[in-house]
């Protein structure tokens, strides 16, 4: 398995830290502590990593309130922890990194501002709790699932919703639709709970993650090329996860896949030849979720002991750079605010410029008419 960056992925525990995996190598980057996070409870907030974050819910042990913890990537411990009107699970983000939508018990979608955590809306889209979040390739949408057996599509640039009775997100019979027609394509019966589900990035084709270890491979398509030649509808990997797979993530323009289970263990699926060429992971502790953070390099000769600073273990690029990343948020945001006037001041000082420049080529233009005008005088004389 090649790429010109290495792929990370996170996984998250109810009952221990989060930890970053080197896809490549399976070697552990970091680690993150203080989170107890539920089910699809983990997220990456932003793609520029100088303005990304890592977001995870926390329940509290001791009262059971909820709140989402953020991580930079550089430090071991949560930053900045947003207290929300009630306990959430699934987790999404907008691409730009700015805001972050939550899922609430009671059935409400919250949307958050980053890295404040202000709660800007609260939307009342189910009955029942909500059990994923997602937002769609262009940002346009914002989809949740609920144990009431609905959808939810949101559009984002409104923040108002249309509920539409799709499938349940764990029951067995899973329908698949096109958001762009509002159609139907069809309706897949597994034979155990989905957990998640991933698509191929430029194949009809799904990844599913059930609760019996295997990992399902289908097509969203009725009549795809592939169903017909391997004469079956829903196909498995021949290997199991010995415990219930709670996620699946595609890595490497769809080349590998990664899956991890409740028991702690993480593996590394070559697609096309359907085998494990990597398992790594911690037996000792649970996994609630697994999600991936692509375009995030590091130095690898770094440590990964839990606790300790992890500020030059992320080799980005240049020295300045890394000291950018250590300032606290409100210093990055002022120095951010004295960037922007000092390039409003800039466009304002080019056009005052011009116009002086404009101004002394029109006085330059009179004085050489006048002079002009003399010589002429002097000449009739």
């Amino acid at each position: 398995m090649s790429s010109s960056s290495p792929e990370i992925v996170l996984t998250s525990s109810p009952d221990g830290p989060i930890v970053a995996y080197d896809v490549s190598a399976g070697t552990i980057v970091a680690q993150f502590t203080g989170s107890r996070s539920p089910r699809r409870g983990l997220t990456v907030v932003g793609k520029d990593f100088g303005k990304s974050y890592i977001a995870a819910s926390h329940i509290s042990p001791t009262t059971g309130c909820g709140s989402i913890h953020l991580y930079k990537w550089w430090s071991s411990t949560a930053f900045h922890n947003l207290p929300l009107p009630e306990p959430v699970a699934p987790l999404a983000a907008s691409f730009d990194g700015l805001y972050l939508f939550a899922g609430g018990i009671s059935g409400s979608v919250h949307t958050l501002s980053v890295p404040s955590g202000n709660v800007l809306k609260s939307l009342p889209t189910h009955n029942k709790p909500v059990t994923c979040v997602g937002v769609n390739h262009d940002e346009s949408l914002l989809i949740s699932g609920s144990d009431d057996g609905t959808i939810a599509i949101v559009p984002i640039f409104r923040l108002d919703y249309a509920t539409h009775r799709l499938s349940h997100a764990q029951r067995i019979p899973h329908e698949f639709w096109s958001l762009r027609r509002g159609t139907h394509l069809r309706t897949v019966v597994f034979p155990c709970t989905i957990s998640g589900i991933a698509l191929h990035p430029t194949e009809p084709e799904f990844y599913a993650a059930g609760s019996d270890g295997s990992v399902y491979i289908g097509s969203f398509m009725v009549g795809s090329r592939k169903n017909v030649i391997q004469g079956s509808e829903l196909m498995t990997f021949p290997h199991k996860h010995r415990g219930a797979v709670v996620s699946a993530v595609l890595v490497n323009a769809g080349r590998n896949m990664v899956s991890a289970s409740e028991d702690g263990i993480v593996l590394i699926w070559d697609v096309g030849e359907g085998q494990v060429i990597m398992a790594f992971g911690n037996e000792m502790s649970s996994i609630s979720d697994l999600v991936s953070a692509t375009g995030i390099s590091y130095n690898k000769g770094h440590s990964s002991a839990v606790g300790k600073n992890v500020a030059t273990e992320c080799d980005i690029a240049l020295s300045c750079e890394e000291l950018i990343k250590t300032m606290p948020v409100r210093q990055m945001i002022e120095m951010e605010d004295l960037l922007k006037v000092a390039g409003e001041d800039r466009s304002r000082a080019i056009d005052t410029l011009e116009s002086a420049i404009a101004i002394y080529e029109k006085l330059l233009e009179l004085i050489l008419n006048e002079a002009k005008k003399c010589t002429l005088s002097s000449k009739q004389r």
